[in-house]
């Protein structure tokens, strides 16, 4: 018995990377899953369909149930289209899990406008219409007296939760994402869905990219050493949140090789208050104890 038996899971950016890890455990635990990937490179551009398809062919080989679905997930009825696959295919749809992302990193002072709206296009709007499209069809099913157990997972990242410079556009569509993870699982909670996310650290293509990380993110050399970098080490939590015995919704998680740590959302923290109108000279003299 898998943790997942019955459950048909949607995989945006399964093709390689951590989605192609998720979509493989997925598949392991007992799912049925829809190999989302438009075959893009690492900035978003071409559409090779084959890494989806050989995640398919992997699972299948493997004795695991798999489709693959090359729609874009930043597109209205692309996402109406990937939700409809999922249903055609196997009848029904119970986890979404939304990976898909592109990177064009860039100073802010020399960032262009296309290489901020499709960044925001492909990660936030990406998150966005997928989750449209499957939350309506969980209200549906909910609506007729039908029990659902849904779950979504999203994909964030520290460098939107925490910041990183280069990445003003990558930074904001993620810190995006997490504000949209904890709206959404307040809003789909009377339909019987949970929405979590996660901020992944791990060896994928957008690491290796970068030349800060590039000989950080290297597998370990010594036979047997565990490697922190893995990106298989981050699906089980990511499985997890999938399975209906999971009681976490609206929550963020750091992952990274063993560890699991919880975000704190952002909180109001020390306070001045005059009780009346404040003058900006007061202000001068008085904020030094909140920056302080």
């Amino acid at each position: 018995m898998g943790a997942l038996d019955g459950r048909v899971a949607i995989i945006t950016g399964a093709g390689r990377g951590l989605g192609r890890e998720h979509a493989l455990l997925f598949a392991a635990e007992g799912a049925q899953v829809v190999v989302n990937d438009l075959g893009g490179a690492l900035d978003g551009t071409g559409d090779d369909i084959s890494p989806a398809q050989q995640v398919v062919a992997e699972i299948r080989s493997q004795g695991g149930e798999a489709i693959a679905n090359h729609d874009n997930v930043a597109d209205w009825q692309g996402g109406q289209r990937l939700v409809s696959t999922a249903l055609e295919a196997f009848g029904h749809l119970d986890v979404l899990v939304n990976n898909a992302g592109i990177l064009r990193d860039r100073a802010l002072v020399n960032m262009d406008e296309q290489e901020w709206d499709s960044v925001i296009s492909v990660h936030l709007k990406g998150h966005f219409v997928p989750t449209r499209w499957a939350a309506a069809y969980w209200r549906e099913q909910a609506k007729a007296g039908r029990e659902v157990d849904a779950a979504v997972v999203n994909t964030t990242s520290t460098s939107g939760l925490l910041g990183n410079p280069g990445q003003a556009n990558y930074g904001a569509a993620k810190a995006g994402i997490a504000a949209l993870t904890v709206i959404a699982a307040k809003e789909l909670a009377r339909y019987g869905v949970r929405v979590n996310a996660i901020a992944p650290a791990a060896r994928t293509r957008m690491t290796l990219e970068n030349p800060g990380l590039r000989e950080i993110v290297k597998a370990p050399e010594a036979p047997g050493a565990f490697d922190l970098w893995d990106p298989a080490n981050i699906s089980p939590l990511v499985a997890y949140l999938a399975t209906p015995s999971c009681p976490a919704t609206g929550k963020v998680f750091f992952v990274q090789g063993g560890e699991v740590r919880l975000f704190e959302p952002w909180a109001m923290a020390a306070t001045i208050d005059k009780g009346s109108r404040w003058t900006v000279a007061e202000l001068e003299t008085e904020m030094k104890s909140l920056l302080d």
